[in-house]
C-alpha cells in the first residue's frame, strides 16, 4: 500500500498541531517540541508539520511505501523514466529510520520515495546539527547536509 506524503514548514508547532488536528478529526500519530505527524486513512496521507524545514509551506512531498519490494519498484519506474536521483540509502530523518530516494519534478519541488523502518529518537542523524533539515537534491551538498551514500548515518550527515 502507498500513502502520499506531505510535509509543511510551520512557525509555530503549537498552532499548527490543533489546527491541522482539528482540519482532520484526529490527533497526530507522533508529536514532539518542533514536530507532528498525522498518518491519515481517509484520506490516505502522511502528513507532517516541523519547524526545521527550510521554507514555510509545502516543503516536499512524496511517496510512502510499507515494505522492500514497493520501494523497489518505485525505484524502478524513476529508473526507467530516466529522472535525475538522489539516492540517500538508509537515515535517521524526522525522528524514523527510513530508506530513501529523492527526485525533483519540473517545478523543482523534491519528492521522496521512502519507506520507513521504525522510529527514531532523534530528529536526525548524530552527525546532523539542530539547524539542518533532512537532504533533498535542493540541499545536497550545501552547508549541513550530506553527499548521501550508503554509509550516512543520518539525514545530512
Amino acid at each position: 500500500m502507498k500513502r502520499l506524503h506531505i510535509h509543511v514548514g510551520v512557525e509555530n508547532i503549537e498552532q499548527a498541531i490543533p489546527f491541522y488536528s482539528a482540519l482532520f478529526g484526529a490527533q497526530p500519530v507522533k508529536a514532539k517540541a518542533d514536530y507532528a505527524k498525522w498518518l491519515l486513512d481517509d484520506p490516505h496521507v502522511n502528513f507532517a508539520v516541523s519547524t526545521r524545514a527550510k521554507t514555510k509551506g509545502v516543503d516536499h512531498l512524496g511517496i510512502q511505501v510499507d515494505d522492500e519490494a514497493e520501494l523497489t519498484a518505485l525505484r524502478r519506474r524513476i529508473e526507467n523514466a530516466e529522472l535525475p536521483v538522489t539516492e540517500e540509502g538508509e537515515t535517521v530523518c524526522c525522528y524514523a529510520k527510513s530508506d530513501k530516494s529523492w527526485v525533483q519534478d519540473p517545478a523543482g519541488i523534491a519528492w521522496e520515495a521512502y519507506r520507513t523502518m521504525e522510529d527514531a529518537e532523534m530528529f536526525l542523524g548524530k552527525s546532523a546539527t539542530a539547524e539542518s533539515a533532512c537532504c533533498t537534491p535542493e540541499t545536497k551538498g550545501t552547508p549541513n547536509c550530506c553527499e548521501p551514500s550508503e554509509k550516512t548515518v543520518g539525514c545530512c550527515g
